[in-house]
C-alpha cells in the first residue's frame, strides 16, 4: 500500500520516532514489564517526549531571551505606534515597518522565536498519529512500517490497552466505553495542565503593564478557549497521541514554572518574589536589560544578557527594579587589568 504524499513527507520523522518508540519498548521489556502492556508502550511515548524536549532545550532558552526581550520593548513598540496612529498612507506605514524592523534589529528581538518549539513539535506530532494510526495496516501486512516497526511489533502494540483501552483507538471510531471514558479524562487533564500554565505565566510572570495590551487580551481569551479546542481537536486522536500530547504539557508546566522562579519577566511578581529571595541570602539582584533599549533618561542599555538571565555591564550604572546604583561591575568574560598604587612620600 502507498503512503501518498504526506506519508512521504513524513517518513523520516515516523522512521525517527519508530526507532524511539521501540528503543524505549525494548528497554521497559528488559526492565521486567510484559512486553504487550500498554503502560509499557504509554511509557515509551513518555521516553519519546523526553527525547524531543531535551533535543529542543536550545530553541527554549532562545523562546524565553525574546520573550523577555518582547515584554521590555513593549513600550518602544507602543511609541510608534502612537506615532504613525490614524496614518493609512502606504508610506507612514512603510515608515512604522521600518522603525519596528530597527528596534527588533537593534535589540536582538525575535518576535516568532516563541513560537519555534511549537512548530518543531507539530511534524513530530503528527508523525506519532500517522504511527499510532497505521498500527492495524502494519500489522496485518497492508503497510510498510517506516522503521523498526515490524509486523509482530505492531501486532503487540496495536492489541495493548491502558485501563481497557487500546492505545490506537480513538473516540470517535471506538465504541468501546473504556476508550471514550478514558479520552475524556484525558482531555479533562490536558485543559487543566495548559490552563495550569498559561495562568501562572500571566498571572506570576508578566509585568502589570503588559497585561492591559492587546496581545495580553488575546492570551486571556486562548486561556480559556483551550478547553473547548482540545475537545473538539481530541476525539479525533488516537489514546497514545493524547497521552503524548499531556505529558508534553506536564512538561512545559514543570519547565516553565522552574524558568519563573529562575529568570522571571522584568517588572513582574514573580522577580519581586525572587528580588526578595536574593535579598534574603545576601546576594545583590540585578534586573534583565536589552541591549540597544533607551530608556526614558536617554541611556542605552550597554548591558549583555548572560545565560542565568542576570546581566554584565561595563562601568557604569547597574540598573536594579530599573533605578542605577552606582556599583562598577566587570563586563563578564573580561579580566581586569592591574593598577598600579602611586606610593605616599
Amino acid at each position: 500500500m502507498e503512503r501518498g504524499f504526506w506519508g512521504t513527507l513524513l517518513w523520516p520523522l515516523e522512521w525517527a520516532v519508530e526507532w524511539v518508540l521501540v528503543g524505549f519498548h525494548s528497554l521497559n521489556t528488559a526492565l521486567g514489564m510484559p512486553a504487550a502492556s500498554g503502560w509499557n508502550w504509554a511509557l515509551a511515548i513518555a521516553g519519546l517526549v523526553v527525547v524531543v524536549r531535551i533535543l529542543l532545550i536550545p530553541l527554549f532558552v532562545k523562546q524565553i531571551q525574546s520573550s523577555r526581550r518582547m515584554q521590555l520593548i513593549q513600550p518602544e513598540l507602543q511609541k510608534i505606534q502612537k506615532k504613525y496612529k490614524g496614518k493609512k498612507d502606504p508610506e507612514s506605514q512603510q515608515a512604522m515597518t521600518a522603525e519596528t524592523m530597527d528596534l527588533y534589529k537593534r535589540t536582538g528581538t525575535n518576535p516568532f522565536s516563541s513560537c519555534m518549539p511549537i512548530l518543531i513539535q507539530m511534524p513530530i506530532f503528527f508523525a506519532l498519529f500517522k504511527v499510532l494510526n497505521g498500527l492495524g495496516k502494519v500489522a496485518s501486512g497492508q503497510l510498510e512500517p517506516a522503521g523498526p516497526l515490524g509486523r509482530e511489533i505492531a501486532h503487540q502494540a496495536n492489541s495493548s490497552t491502558l485501563f481497557g483501552a487500546p492505545l490506537s483507538a480513538t473516540f470517535m471510531t471506538s465504541g468501546d466505553l473504556n476508550t471514550k471514558i478514558l479520552t475524556i479524562v484525558l482531555i479533562a487533564l490536558m485543559s487543566v495542565t495548559t490552563f495550569t500554565t498559561q495562568h501562572q505565566l500571566m498571572r506570576r510572570n508578566m509585568p502589570e503593564s503588559a497585561l492591559d495590551n492587546p496581545f495580553a487580551q488575546q492570551q486571556k481569551i486562548m486561556l480559556y478557549m483551550f478547553p473547548i479546542i482540545f475537545a473538539v481537536s481530541g476525539v479525533n486522536f488516537p489514546i497514545g497521541v493524547l497521552i503524548y500530547w499531556l505529558i508534553t504539557n506536564l512538561w512545559t508546566m514543570g519547565q516553565q514554572f522552574y524558568v519563573i522562579s529562575r529568570m522571571p519577566a522584568p517588572g513582574s511578581p514573580a522577580e519581586k518574589a525572587l528580588e526578595e529571595r536574593r535579598r534574603r541570602r545576601g546576594k545583590e539582584h540585578r534586573a534583565f536589560t536589552v541591549p540597544g533599549l533607551h530608556h526614558a533618561d536617554g541611556e542605552s542599555d550597554a548591558s549583555e544578557t548572560t545565560g542565568s538571565g542576570a546581566t554584565a555591564v561595563g562601568d557604569g550604572p547597574v540598573r536594579t527594579n530599573g533605578a542605577p546604583t552606582t556599583t562598577p561591575v566587570r563586563r563578564s568574560g573580561q579580566r581586569q587589568q592591574p593598577q598600579k598604587r602611586r606610593r605616599k612620600r
